[in-house]
């Protein structure tokens, strides 16, 4: 799971990699543990789950998103768990 050819060459990213005003479809949750997982999965971070990058905190962290048509905050930390491909906006 590479991002390193780029937005748009169909491979998965880190959703803490992608900038503001990017959306992309969730491919999968690699969590640390069971828990964090189930608690990404209850927010709607799930395989197929369109997200937005809608701003980030001064400090670039927690990051707000748009899942399933509603906003939430993650810290980098939990997003760097989601991995993403990105779509054209």
């Amino acid at each position: 799971m590479s991002g390193s050819d780029g937005p748009g060459a169909g491979e998965s990213q880190s959703l803490a990699a992608l900038a503001p005003g990017a959306r992309a479809t969730v491919a999968c949750v690699t969590a640390p543990t069971p828990a964090t997982a189930t608690r990404l999965a209850d927010l709607g971070f799930t395989p197929g789950a369109v997200v937005e990058v809608l701003r980030r905190a001064p400090l670039r962290d927690p990051v707000i998103y748009r899942v399933k048509d509603y906003e939430l905050c993650l810290r980098r930390e939990q997003a760097a768990c989601v991995h993403v491909v990105e779509v054209d906006r």
